[in-house]
């Protein structure tokens, strides 16, 4: 067996990012090849069956060359009609099976996912598929009004591996710091985006350090925000309180998480984040915008609402900033996958 993926590929260190290496790594150490086509607009060289198309061409170019047995494609966003066209077009490779992952929790509440139909040209290439994994119920209602067959849908959570030795990872020197001097240390983790609401944060911590002088907020991620999110920053009395990390490898990242007093996940739209679940397997409290598909133990708040986000957080800070680590699912998730590769080359 030999799998293609195609996807985003870090950095950043997004939700889908961190499943589709975790896939890849799993299949690895199994023995399977692995390749990937990175679809994000960062770039970086190709290496190690990791490739990195500078256009649309070069990419349909990849996915017709390379030697491969199943091609899983990762969809993490709006679904664009150049997505759809490429999925039809991955659907079409002969002797080929294709298998698509759709990471995009608010999907079925949005006006596409709304107006799901097997009439529409997005019915018509999701049919195509051998395989679709939908990462909660409410995705695989939509496939379903989409008109894919149950036989061909499976609902499959998102999973990273978890490294081993994370207390080892070497922090940014500017980045350990920061923790280390600020209680409570506040941290996000995503990219610099529309979505991730960000300037909301920012405020919660103007009103924070009323009371606690001490606070601080670190964000962890890049994007085509940053410029902007750093003029706003600037115009604070208390920019020095805010840390904009940029990219940080994965397992510091994870440390990052540990070593924090709470974990924030503002979006005005979200999936079912990896980075929330990790909180959680490490103990920290995790306050999250309420997206109906959080995981038990979150802490939820409704989209852009301050006083809310205030008011949990001061509760969380009141208790303590208790830890309590919650146990992963091991290795089902992955397995689950590779289950499902094994299904198709029957």
């Amino acid at each position: 067996m030999r799998v293609l993926q195609l996807g985003p590929y870090p950095p950043p260190q997004g939700g889908v990012q961190l499943n589709l290496v975790a896939i890849r790594n799993y299949l690895r150490s199994r023995g399977i090849a692995c390749g990937v086509v990175n679809l994000w607009r960062y770039r970086s060289t190709d290496a190690d069956e990791v490739y990195f198309p500078k256009n649309a061409a070069e990419t349909l170019w990849l996915v017709a060359k390379l030697p491969y047995d199943i091609l899983h494609l990762h969809i993490g966003g709006i679904v664009s009609f150049r997505l759809l066209a490429l999925s039809l077009l991955c659907c079409w490779m002969p002797r080929r099976k294709a298998v698509l992952t759709f990471h995009y929790g608010g999907y079925p509440t949005s006006p596409k996912g709304r107006a799901a139909s097997p009439r529409t040209f997005a019915g018509f290439v999701f049919r195509r598929f051998d395989r679709i994994i939908a990462v909660n119920q409410e995705i695989v209602n939509v496939f379903q009004r989409f008109g894919v067959p149950d036989k061909k849908i499976r609902c499959i959570e998102p999973f990273a591996a978890m490294p081993d030795k994370i207390a080892d990872a070497p922090l940014p020197p500017d980045l350990g710091a920061f923790i280390a001097t600020h209680s409570p240390a506040l941290l996000t983790v995503g990219t610099l985006e529309d979505e991730y609401d960000l300037p909301l944060q920012t405020e919660l911590l103007g009103r924070l350090l009323k009371d606690h002088p001490d606070a601080g907020l670190a964000i962890i991620g890049s994007g085509s925000r940053e410029s902007e999110l750093r003029a706003l920053i600037a115009t604070k009395s208390y920019a020095s309180r805010i840390l904009l990390c940029g990219d940080v490898p994965h397992a510091a990242t994870l440390r990052s998480i540990a070593q924090c007093h709470i974990f924030l996940r503002t979006t005005l739209y979200d999936g079912d984040a990896v980075s929330v679940r990790e909180a959680l397997h490490l103990g920290t409290p995790v306050i999250a915008t309420d997206n109906g598909m959080r995981p038990q133990g979150v802490r939820l708040v409704p989209i852009s609402n301050l006083d809310a986000l205030e008011h949990e957080t001061r509760r969380v800070i009141d208790t303590g900033m208790e830890k309590t680590v919650q146990r992963q699912a091991g290795e089902k998730n992955l397995e689950a996958v590779l289950s499902l590769y094994s299904e198709l080359q029957r």
